[in-house]
């Protein structure tokens, strides 16, 4: 069967995938499972409950069929046998479809990668450059392969209180201050849409000798059409974190990790040792497979699914800028605090005109019309839309539910909106793995101003780091910290929600 999708459609960059390769519709390790599954195998492995025959109605129930394709790994003719295996396969065909050298299914999600990649740079030197708003995974990963971090900040953008991107100029200063450093972690595109001069930003790297590792978290749909910014690979970057689940469709927790090129610090080897350290010896079979089904609906139909979306969501910003009012990020941001491009299919409601508090917003969209938003700042609502779903359906409720919310806007307060969250970060003292491992003590967060966290503290989603460990606290993050919790942002990291403890290095 012949690849649906030609290189032609994209000319102006890399091509999609190699021209001889074949078969990109095929999902052979989901066809694998699946054939294991319908010849009714004798089961004398786990897990117990043995497709299905053994274990609770209820669960049989919830889950169906799924329950037969539950198998465990060293399957022959799944992950084993003579030869290239289904796994091995499908892999491959990952690696072709977004043009990587190799293509890695992950289990634990894009942190998964995150981890994988500070463990393998982590033999080659101790250096690198960071984004400060990189997602929390990457501070963690930078504790695990004991990393020196020097971050470089990205754009923030005051008015909206939200962060963007990091611009080649301030990459190449950072680099320059740092000159052992063996790679640099990037964001792009950031949650909330905005993209980097990715191409710049390798250049800058490459001709200073280090490796570019690109969080493409929420672009791994980048790659199927031209009116979408250009995929990371494509750019020039040297390793990418794809978070498939978020826009292509695969089982929440399964991702991809993308090396385009070895390199002096980064290769194959060092990959696939340093998955060795963090990888289950029990991998989900469901999980791999979402990822190889959804990898071959998107290389077959992706850029029809691109197209029918990018036609549906313009219809739904209009409708929400002209029915309620409101603003839609967009292009408007494009040449500003580093921003290259703009993903179009991110939807992101701008509350500013109206002095309302996006929380609040937020609550009463869940409360009267049980509409769950992706993200929520004091100013931004971030509604996620992924290729394939009918837009304009869930659309159509949430413009009536925002117009309703805006008609009782008198119940809602008009308070100050917090202060940026990508502002409030603390003050870096020492290196993240010295203070993770440091004696530490647990103290009252009012009680934190000017100790140094030995963890990491993020608002979540989106997950951004407002302090790592190393980091002292001030009074403006201590602040920021205690507002958000009382208005019920789920702080991730050291913070005890119950005693209101963190825990901080213990002073001499």
């Amino acid at each position: 069967m012949s690849p649906t999708i030609s290189p032609a459609v994209f000319a102006h960059r890399r091509a999609l995938v190699p021209a001889a390769d074949e078969g990109l519709a095929e999902a052979p390790y989901l066809e694998a499972i699946q054939r294991y599954a319908d010849r009714r195998a004798v089961r004398c492995h786990v897990p117990a409950h043995k497709g299905g025959a053994s274990t609770s109605a209820q669960l049989v129930r919830a889950l169906g069929s799924g329950l037969k394709l539950d198998v465990p790994s060293c399957i022959e003719g799944i992950d084993l046998g003579c030869g290239e295996t289904p796994l091995q396969r499908a892999e491959r065909l990952a690696a072709a479809t977004w043009g990587a050298r190799r293509t890695w299914f992950l289990i634990n999600g894009a942190t998964e990668a995150s981890h994988v990649l500070c463990l393998a740079l982590g033999q080659s030197g101790g250096d690198v450059v960071v984004q400060r708003n990189v997602h929390c995974s990457t501070i963690h990963g930078l504790v695990l392969g004991g990393l020196r971090p020097a971050f470089v900040m990205p754009g923030v953008d005051e008015e909206l209180g939200i962060a963007h991107c990091v611009s080649p100029r301030d990459l190449a200063d950072a680099l320059d201050r740092t000159p052992d450093a063996v790679a640099a972690f990037i964001v792009s595109p950031t949650y909330f849409g905005t993209a980097a001069d990715v191409r710049a930003l390798a250049d800058v790297c490459h001709e200073r000798g280090a490796t570019l590792v690109v969080d493409e978290a929420w672009g791994a749909h980048f790659r199927f059409h031209d009116r979408l910014p250009q995929d990371a690979l494509a750019a020039g970057a040297d390793a990418v974190i794809s978070g498939t689940h978020k826009m292509i469709g695969s089982l929440t927790q399964s991702a991809m990790l993308h090396l385009a090129r070895p390199s002096a610090c980064l290769d194959e080897d060092g990959i696939s040792r340093a998955l060795g350290l963090v990888r289950t010896t029990s991998p989900s079979s469901l999980l791999l497979a979402s990822l190889d089904g959804a990898r071959a609906h998107v290389a077959e139909h992706g850029r029809q699914l691109v197209t029918d979306a990018l036609a549906q969501m313009s219809v739904l910003k209009q409708q929400i800028s002209d029915v309620c009012g409101l603003g839609v990020l967009g292009d408007e941001l494009v040449g500003r605090h580093g921003v290259a491009e703009f993903d179009p299919l991110r939807l992101a409601i701008d509350l500013s005109a109206t002095g309302m508090d996006g929380h609040l917003v937020a609550d009463d969209l869940l409360r009267t019309a049980d509409i769950n938003l992706e993200l929520v700042t004091s100013r931004i609502l971030i509604a996620h839309v992924g290729i394939g779903e009918p837009v304009l359906t869930a659309g159509a409720r949430l413009v009536d539910a925002l117009r309703t919310v805006l008609a009782n806007a008198g119940r809602i307060s008009t308070h100050e909106p917090s202060r940026a969250p990508a502002a409030c970060i603390g003050d870096p003292v020492m290196a993240p793995r010295a203070a993770y491992f440091a004696t530490q003590e647990s103290i009252d967060l009012r009680d934190g101003v000017g100790r140094v966290s030995a963890d990491s503290i993020a608002v979540y989603p989106p997950g951004i780091a407002n302090v790592l460990p190393g980091e002292r606290f001030t009074q403006r993050l201590v602040d920021y910290l205690l507002e958000m919790a009382l208005r019920g942002c789920p702080l991730r990291g050291t913070w005890d929600e119950r005693a209101g403890t963190v825990r901080v290095v213990r002073q001499s």
